[in-house]
């Protein structure tokens, strides 16, 4: 997209309210006359929008031209909130922050001089939701739809669609749109904030934020910290009794089953006593099972923890009772007995097997709810009971899915392990296997110490026994298929609940092979250090045994490593090429020959001269920024790790494009001379008059006067045009114009290098080879093998002032060369705008933004001012002033630096900055050294001519 496209919308998205709420009063007005009030009319719309269509709703709410009040709230679908997905157009890039400043700013309260408050905040009645599409969504990442420090957790917070009610699911970025649980549940969230007594939004904002709270989160989404005993996030401020009802902190609170439920108490059979720390309900049998938690929490099992696929409040309830009441075979209500039915969280689960005839089930189903008691919910309570509803009779049907409810309590450090980033990178190609045995914790929790969104695993879960004797059956039937068959038949599908910080929770019902990920970058400047870790929460039967193996998935690690740190990857690219033509420029200072881009590029990785101080320092220097400044500090080994392996990654994609483009250069070249040979052979033998005609037609265009104005002064032509381009119609096209000025010079030099390199090659063999004689073989004209390897090296390093015409060609082919890869880069980074305006051209025009048109004024002033390599270094003399000469390779390390710099933000448009800086440095340099010289107010020191004539 482009930033000026962007505020075209948010005008537009200003008018459409205007209009929209103009037609309620027109149309109030026409059925009225205007006899009545219109004071019920609406004053305010809800603003739904998708992808950056989120991001201009937000825009428009702080446009200075909509009426106050006109939006009060906001619900996004994958919005990149923080920054676009890659930063690469400044404009684009400066408008997300100018935008996120305002709305910072909006939610401040502004005093007056003397300290009281003048008025609310300007967005303090406006709430904003944000969701993701969570790890398949490759476009817009959950870290960028968080809207941490730009709206404060009273008036928005962002949900992830698979931690979110009734979805469970993780979209793509389109699917976001048409996914029916999704739209089902946002419909019924949108009807759910309109007031039905006036028909318009609950004006309240923290009513509208706590609907939003229980139609989007899911209650496990806030239960699963203090399930795990985790840091808790911060959460949104809500009501104080919704708070209660939402995280379940307080059992006392509980809000029992509605009234409106049938429950017949007289239904219940004689009660089950359970023994052990194990109960299990296969079926709806009426039956209340009591639960001593004082004997059966023993031993550290202090933690209850409970599955079913029954309905809550319909087919099973959950109190606790401080006593057992033995005066009544009821179950009463009294308010010593507090009923904890609703503390249940529903989690996804597939369907439930279908039986053919009663009594033929064949495996037992997946669980639809978890339920969670801790030792601070249970205090003050001696019992437990689960009362479960009778199967209702239904004649004429398919009898009702197989039912299934297994609670255990257990100690939840017995199934705690942690797993080490080398223990998970040695999965690569030897599966690490655990084991389960019979009568383990139900809750199993495996610790990752890095992020699965580093590096994804895939979880195998086999049943293995489920305790059942299998011995008295034929051989043919006693092998695994038989043993997965009754296991199936007693064990309950397993499920995986994984917790990340930064993306929030994913469920992955009926697990049996799984490649478990998560959404989240973990290692950035500014992550903290507890986002590297990610939870996994197996919810196994304790009946069963289970061989589990975990095997580091490369695939899915490679592609969401690309998919995460491709911003630091461009950022580290720039980088890489100021470095390399701080190589060069360097090499030109000390009168040695100018290196190609492909060896600057290897000497720049050289670990004990270039490495550290290029790559490793900057990070150094970033973590000691992170401490002064009071920011998190990221894990130490692994932002120093993934940023080096981005700084190499970085390195490799440059040097791809390097040896292309050599390639392409010296396909074109070689060409270029056979072409020209034989048409001078062709001419000169006259075979086609016509190209005599030809050539003729070419002298006297070449012989008018605006022709000849144009060919003495290419350079100024070139950037009059590409600067008239970058103005007036799109920066992109100004630098591909100065592309292909690069391009032709890289060209012509190299010609002429290869051609001298042919003639001295052939003086060498005795061949008599003349300038004008094309008559000798041709097997001797066109060896080129010693020169191809002399452009990819640094051909000889020896202090040379004085060089010949082919080394001459060669320095300039590298320089030009290297010139041509950064702005090339530059170039790319404005495809997306130049796409966006292309598709635009019919909608009528605009001119580009004065930002980017002012840096790519910068860059085309750098391609023109350093066109030669006399250019990089600039020999003044000036009386009173100490520098008497300004070397431009340091000016390429400092934008190297500010380059790399911009890679670890995450912001690598403002490495376009660091191009401009530099062209305009080195073209006010250029100028200054140019009009002393030519006023003789200094001493010009030149360097000697480089080639011989």
């Amino acid at each position: 997209m482009d930033g000026g496209i962007l505020e075209e919308h948010a005008e537009y998205i200003v008018y459409c309210i205007h209009k929209i709420l103009d037609q309620y009063k027109v149309s109030y007005d026409a059925r009225t006359r205007g006899a009545a009030s219109s004071g019920s009319l609406p004053k305010s719309v809800i603003l739904v929008g998708h992808s950056m269509g989120g991001f201009v709703a937000r825009a428009a709410v702080i446009h200075p031209r909509l009426r106050k009040s006109a939006v009060e709230t906001i619900l996004t679908l994958s919005t990149p909130h923080q920054s676009p997905p890659l930063a690469l157009q400044p404009s684009l890039g400066y408008y997300f922050q100018r935008v996120n400043q305002e709305w910072r700013e909006g939610y401040k309260v502004q005093p007056s001089n003397t300290g009281r408050y003048v008025s609310d905040p300007v967005l303090s009645r406006v709430v904003v939701v944000s969701i993701s599409g969570a790890y398949n969504d490759y476009q817009v990442r959950s870290k960028l739809t968080s809207l941490d420090n730009i709206v404060p957790p009273t008036h928005g917070f962002m949900v992830s669609s698979t931690s979110m009610r009734n979805v469970w699911l993780s979209m793509e970025h389109q699917a976001i749109l048409w996914c029916n649980q999704f739209v089902i549940q946002v419909s019924h969230t949108l009807l759910s904030l309109i007031d039905s007594k006036t028909g318009h939004p609950f004006p309240d904002t923290q009513k509208r934020l706590a609907i939003f709270s229980r139609m989007l989160r899911s209650g496990i989404s806030h239960n699963f910290n203090r399930m795990m005993q985790l840091p808790s996030k911060d959460s949104i401020s809500t009501p104080v009794h919704s708070t209660k009802e939402s995280t379940g902190s307080q059992v006392h609170g509980s809000a029992p089953c509605p009234p409106n439920i049938p429950w017949s108490d007289d239904s219940l059979e004689r009660d089950l006593y359970i023994q052990t720390n194990v109960v299990t309900v296969l079926a709806m049998d009426g039956r209340r099972r009591w639960l001593d938690i004082q004997k059966l929490g023993s031993n550290g099992r202090s933690h209850f923890v409970f599955v079913t696929n029954l309905e809550p409040c319909s087919g099973i309830r959950l109190h606790l009772w401080p006593e057992k009441d033995k005066s009544t075979s009821t179950l009463p209500l009294s308010g010593r007995v507090s009923e904890v039915t609703t503390k249940m969280m529903r989690i996804p689960s597939g369907p439930a097997p279908r039986q053919m005839e009663p009594g033929s089930q064949t495996e037992q189903p997946p669980p639809s709810s978890v339920f969670w008691l801790g030792p601070e919910d249970m205090r003050g309570f001696r019992f437990l009971t689960i009362s479960v509803a009778p199967r209702p009779t239904i004649s004429g049907r398919p009898p009702p899915a197989a039912s299934m409810a297994v609670g255990q309590f257990f100690n939840p450090e017995e199934g705690k392990l942690e797993i080490s980033p080398w223990l998970m990178l040695q999965s690569t190609y030897s599966q690490k296997e655990m084991m389960l045995e019979e009568a383990h914790p139900l809750a199993v929790q495996l610790s990752f110490l890095t992020s699965l969104g580093l590096l994804p695993i895939t979880l195998y879960l086999k049943t293995a026994s489920c305790g059942i004797d299998n011995s008295g059956l034929p051989e043919e039937e006693a092998g695994d298929l038989e043993s997965s068959r009754l296991c199936k038949l007693r064990c309950f599908p397993p499920v995986a609940l994984v917790y990340d910080e930064k993306c929030g929770l994913h469920i992955y019902p009926n697990l049996n092979a799984e490649t478990i990920l998560v959404d989240s970058s973990p290692v950035h400047w500014g992550s903290t250090r507890h986002s590297q870790r990610t939870i996994v929460l197996l919810l196994v039967d304790p009946h069963c045994s289970y061989k589990s193996s975990i095997a580091l998935s490369v695939c899915a690690a490679a592609s969401r490593f690309i998919l995460l740190y491709n911003p630091q990857i461009v950022g580290f690219s720039i980088a890489i090429i100021f470095f390399a033509l701080m190589r060069q420029a360097c090499a030109w200072d000390f009168d040695l020959r100018i290196p190609s881009m492909l060896a600057a590029v290897e000497s720049n990785l050289t670990v004990l001269s270039h490495l550290f101080f290029l790559a490793i320092l900057p990070i150094f220097f970033s973590l000691f920024l992170s401490l002064v400044m009071s920011q998190p500090i990221p894990p130490f080994a692994s932002f120093i790790t993934i940023s080096l392996i981005c700084y190499v990654f970085a390195n490799g994609l440059i040097a791809i494009l390097i040896l292309v483009s050599h390639l392409l250069f010296f396909v074109a070249a070689v060409s270029h001379i056979f072409i020209k040979t034989r048409w001078q052979m062709w001419e000169r033998t006259g075979y086609f008059i016509f190209l005599q005609r030809f050539t003729n037609l070419s002298s006297t265009i070449s012989s008018f006067k605006l022709v000849r104005i144009l060919r003495a002064n290419p350079v100024l032509v070139t950037t009059l045009a590409a600067i008239i381009l970058a103005c007036l119609v799109h920066p992109a096209l100004g630098l591909i114009l100065l592309l292909f000025s690069h391009a032709f010079s890289c060209h012509t030099a190299l010609c002429s290098f290869l051609t001298a390199s042919c003639r001295n090659h052939v003086q060498n063999q005795s061949y008599d080879c003349k300038s004008e004689d094309y008559n000798g073989p041709e097997q001797a004209k066109f060896k080129f093998d010693a020169s191809f390897n002399r452009t990819f090296d640094d051909c000889s390093n020896s202090p040379d002032s004085s060089k010949s015409f082919e080394d001459t060609q060669l320095d300039l082919f590298h320089h030009r060369h290297g010139l041509l890869i950064l702005h090339f880069l530059a170039t790319t980074m404005f495809a997306s705008s130049l796409a966006a305006w292309l598709q635009r051209l019919r909608m009528g025009e605009s001119f580009p933004c004065l930002l980017d048109s002012v840096l790519c004024i910068g860059i085309i002033l750098h391609g023109i001012a350093n066109s030669k390599p006399e250019f990089n270094s600039f020999f003044l003399s000036l009386t009173g002033i100490p520098i008497r000469k300004v070397k431009l390779h340091f000016i390429y390390l400092v934008a190297g630096y500010w380059s790399y710099f911009s890679g670890l933000t995450l912001a690598p448009y403002r490495a376009i900055y660091a191009m401009a800086a530099v062209g305009a440095i080195s073209f006010a340099l250029q100028t200054f050294q140019r009009s002393y010289r030519d006023k003789k107010d200094i001493a010009y020191v030149g360097r000697k001519h480089s080639h011989r004539h």
